[in-house]
């Protein structure tokens, strides 16, 4: 089956897979999020969701304290 593209060329599944910077991340949207370390992005352990500006940790529906870098869309189970 042929991939989707958008406008900058990459497919759907590289949207999923790919951390992409913060300043872009959507409002609203269960995201996986990551800081930079010496290996490349650490993702963190739990969904988050950003409501009104602020950071939320999904599970425990706290704020987060920690500004993450980059995000991509969360998968669970994977």
């Amino acid at each position: 089956m042929p991939s989707l593209n958008n406008r900058r060329g990459m497919s759907t599944h590289d949207i999923n897979e790919q951390w992409l910077p913060i300043q872009i991340a959507p409002d609203d949207c269960v995201l996986e999020l990551g800081r930079p370390y010496k290996t490349g992005i650490v993702p963190w352990t739990f969904p988050a969701r950003r409501t009104s500006g602020v950071w939320f940790n999904v599970w425990a529906d706290e704020p987060v304290l920690i500004s993450p870098s980059h995000w991509r869309i969360w998968r669970s189970g994977g």
